[in-house]
């Protein structure tokens, strides 16, 4: 506890020597708009916003390992954006021009940062190129400001592996109790953003790696529609649900990140070109309205505002249903998600899922390897042997790698698993998907990422946003999903539900 004293303390007064260069900028929890009002005003420069991050990492980061590595060219990529703003570039108008970013460490960056998954088998690997978000972002003028520490192999390496832990990285801690779950896989970019480790943070899911850090950490996190943002560049887990999002502060800084990666990549051309039709014109931005609750109709499914949860947050919860209300939205209560399904199905859905997924994985990160310009490793299979050979720097014993393991043993996607995948469908279209439609739903609503896994098996998208702290001071969330290319209502009821309830507070570092 003493040495945690010490180190806030370091902290706090190397932030104050930044701050007092800037003319009084706030510093911490800066929104992206009140970056750009500071760039304009002249009150800050891109480099004093990365010196001032850097500086944070350095001072923070050996308690919460939120970061992997910095990036050695950020200061000259800040220099650029200040130069670039001074002589009135056409790009320095976007809101994210100057502005550092943390990308998870599976998203590849063609620079002197490592791409890796959190492995230790992919460090020194060479990338092609940058990942099409990663590209965007750099069209757009952010700085990447370096890599975050996610769960190795995105938590797809064995059930054991805690989250947020990484051989390269270590065990990323949650900033507000340090000894709670920080979730995964997406950990280091939600904790990261909770920490104003950096002004805004990108992650990706699978199946909760973007919702689930968020909530446990009190930041905002979109899952899109699976194909509106490029995977290309992109360490895999399964095409069939893979998706890259924003993790930030504030619903309105998550929808400035959202603008500038969406939209077609010739290579990842099916997923993006299927998903471009939703992409509203005007950019997501137009929909961050304060009355977004009015006219909406969300439903709530049976069972699930229930235990674990304590009273205290489930009294949280049932206020913020009712202020829903208050303010327009229609609730209806208690739906059940699958009454069309047998039982049978119910059961085994979620383990259907797992082996269509490690099919899946085996696929597409052999895929992957294959096309870097080096690398220690080219397959899955060699993954595995570099694990068995390195026990000790990956913790084989304490954690096992049952998942690559199982993986390795599929072989591709035959009969079985084209059955498997109709029972997938099926359980999409006639579970979440006929709900919403019936009762003309424009969201479902649900406590964290509780129904992760409904809108992960049909690509469709979510938001959470703070919800409140349990009695140990623990971050809640609460969760807006809806169907394919719903993403403006949800950001309205997102955007309507944090305005209106300002739960958000910066870290507490409770021991």
């Amino acid at each position: 506890m003493a040495q945690l004293r010490l180190l806030l303390a370091a902290a706090m007064v190397a932030v104050a020597a930044v701050c007092s260069a800037s003319a009084g900028f706030e510093f911490e929890e800066a929104t992206v708009d009140a970056i750009r009002h500071g760039f304009k005003s002249g009150r800050l420069t891109s480099k004093q916003l990365v010196l001032f991050y850097l500086d944070r990492i350095a001072r923070l980061d050996p308690l919460l390992r939120a970061v992997l590595e910095v990036n050695p060219d950020a200061l000259a990529q800040a220099a650029r954006a200040d130069a670039e703003r001074a002589a009135g570039h056409r790009r320095s108008c976007g809101p994210l021009h100057g502005v550092p970013v943390l990308l998870k460490d599976n998203v590849a960056t063609r620079d002197r940062l490592n791409t890796t998954a959190g492995s230790l088998a992919l460090l020194g690997s060479v990338v092609r190129r940058d990942a099409g978000v990663a590209a965007r972002l750099r069209a757009a003028g952010a700085v990447i400001l370096g890599k975050a520490n996610p769960s190795e192999w995105s938590h797809f390496r064995d059930t054991a592996v805690p989250s947020g832990w990484s051989a390269r990285g270590g065990q990323t801690l949650n900033p507000y109790v340090l000894s709670a779950d920080p979730c995964g896989s997406s950990s280091g970019s939600a904790v990261a953003a909770a920490a104003n480790l950096a002004a805004v943070t990108l992650g990706t899911e699978t199946d909760g790696s973007i919702l689930c850090p968020a909530s446990k950490n009190s930041v905002v996190g979109i899952k899109p529609t699976v194909g509106l943002t490029s995977r290309a560049g992109v360490i895999p887990i399964s095409p069939r649900q893979d998706t890259v999002g924003p993790i930030c502060r504030t619903v309105s800084d998550a929808v400035h990140v959202l603008d500038a990666i969406v939209g077609y990549d010739a290579l990842d051309a099916e997923a993006t070109g299927a998903a471009s039709k939703y992409i509203p014109r005007g950019g997501y931005g137009q929909f961050l309205k304060m009355d977004g609750f009015r006219g909406k109709r969300i439903g709530i499914l049976n069972g699930f505002f229930v235990k674990p949860y304590g009273k205290k947050q489930l009294d949280v919860y049932q206020k913020h249903i009712a202020e829903m209300r208050k303010h327009g939205a229609t609730v209806i209560e208690n739906i059940e998600i699958v009454e069309n399904l047998n039982e049978t199905t119910k059961i085994h859905l979620w383990s259907i899922d797992l082996v269509l997924m490690q099919a899946e994985f085996k696929l597409s990160l052999n895929a992957y390897l294959s096309d870097l310009l080096y690398s220690p490793v080219r397959s899955l299979a060699d993954v595995i042997a570099f694990n068995n050979a390195h026990p000790v720097e990956e913790r084989i014993k304490d954690f096992g790698q049952s998942l690559l393991i199982d993986s390795e043993k599929t072989n591709g996607i035959g009969p079985d698993e084209k059955s498997m995948l109709e029972i997938i469908d099926y359980v999409s279209t006639e579970g979440l998907e006929k709900l919403m439609r019936t009762h003309r739903l424009d969201a479902i609503v649900t406590p964290n990422n509780d129904a992760s896994s409904f809108f992960a098996i049909g690509g469709m998208p979510a938001i959470t946003v703070p919800a409140g702290y349990d009695d140990e001071g623990v971050p809640f969330g609460i969760c807006f999903g809806g169907l394919k290319g719903y993403e403006p209502r949800l950001i309205e009821m997102a955007y309507a539900f944090e305005q209106g309830t300002k739960v958000r507070r910066t870290p507490s570092f409770k021991a």
